[in-house]
């Protein structure tokens, strides 16, 4: 699996900010936020200890279909943003621009799955970004048409922003006063964080355990989770978990071991520090044709077919599941998939 920052954690951090930031100003809100990072951490590492980390696999094989299934359909809506920026350009060139997007990501998409016929020595996705990007520079460079890349993605977003830059994140305790006011105020946080992170971690590990036909170890990754957003929060990060969408490109480009997910964590850093001059430079349709293949690497295709063959009831759970995972988030949706079919299961026992 490949862990790092998640939008899930941030979503359940946000309002704490919000509210700080309200209240006592920038220094507060990042304060309280690395606070509650590090209480995350602690909690998660606790889950570990306590080998509550098993209990992932009693989660029903219908909400689990639904899980993925949602977290498909929201990776898939997300790629359309990059359309929506554009749609203050006249038709004419927005005609063009879109045609070009469209090429772009279908190239992409092709070499992602016609590669690995001629080699496996270097990955697919790897290649196509490669590819796609030099055509884009090609095209920007000598006016042909505007490729819209990441740094006009981030300018469009933030107008502030004039280049990518970053450098390395410092040790510092953080700025916070450790009452039993602000220990109750960053709790609820923490633990709704904790339960989203580790959630949405050991449903990642599941379904790679699926498709690698391996078997995992939840209560390792509880624990290593935890310590890796201990630290997080003494380094001024936003904590995070594992990333669904990364952890399967990761094993479509071949990865199986642990030291995978090491050389992810150590070339993000590489190219952040050192090749922020490049990444702004590739074009969004690179990234999104790489989505598009891990959306339908992740969607459960064969949930059409078994849906005639299998009770009802447990198809109207894997529906559910997946329009609450795109309504709302995947904690919320799993959590809320296990009560309906502990319902289901119930009425089914009454009836008996």
């Amino acid at each position: 699996m490949i862990s790092g920052a998640t939008g899930a954690v941030a979503v359940i951090l946000a309002p704490l900010v919000r509210e700080r930031l309200a209240q006592g100003g920038m220094e507060s809100a990042l304060g309280y936020l690395f606070a509650a990072v590090v209480l995350m951490g602690i909690i998660q590492v606790l889950f570990g200890i306590l080998k509550l980390g098993k209990f992932i696999r009693l989660v029903p094989h219908p909400v689990m279909l639904g899980f993925v299934n949602g977290l498909a359909i929201v990776i898939f809506r997300s790629q359309f943003e990059m359309f929506e920026l554009s749609h203050r350009l006249p038709m004419q060139q927005k005609t063009l621009i879109w045609a070009v997007i469209g090429i772009l990501i279908l190239l992409t998409m092709a070499i992602s799955v016609l590669m690995p016929k001629i080699t496996k020595a270097v990955p697919a996705t790897l290649t196509a970004m490669v590819v796609v990007s030099l055509i884009g520079l090609i095209l920007n460079h000598f006016g042909i048409v505007q490729v819209m890349t990441v740094l006009d993605f981030v300018q469009a977003k933030d107008p502030t922003k004039m280049t990518l830059a970053a450098s390395l994140p410092r040790f510092a305790v953080p700025l916070f006063s450790f009452s039993l006011e602000a220990f109750r105020i960053i709790l609820s946080y923490s633990i709704l964080a904790a339960s989203v992170g580790l959630i949405e971690s050991l449903m990642t590990l599941t379904l790679v355990d699926e498709l690698t036909e391996t078997r995992g170890f939840g209560n390792q990754e509880c624990v290593g989770q935890g310590i890796a957003n201990i630290l997080n929060g003494f380094f001024g990060g936003m904590g995070g978990c594992a990333m669904i969408g990364l952890s399967i490109i990761n094993i479509r480009a071949g990865g199986r071991g642990r030291t995978s997910g090491i050389t992810a964590a150590l070339a993000l850093l590489g190219f952040i520090l050192f090749g922020a001059p490049l990444i702004k430079q590739i074009p969004l349709a690179a990234l999104v044709g790489v989505m598009f293949m891990v959306v339908i690497s992740t969607f459960e295709w064969s949930s059409f077919r078994v849906m005639k063959s299998i009770p009802k009831l447990d198809a109207l759970i894997i529906v559910f599941v997946s329009v609450v995972t795109v309504v709302t988030n995947l904690a919320i949706a799993v959590a809320l998939g296990i009560v309906f079919s502990a319902l289901v299961l119930h009425g089914k026992r009454e009836r008996k």
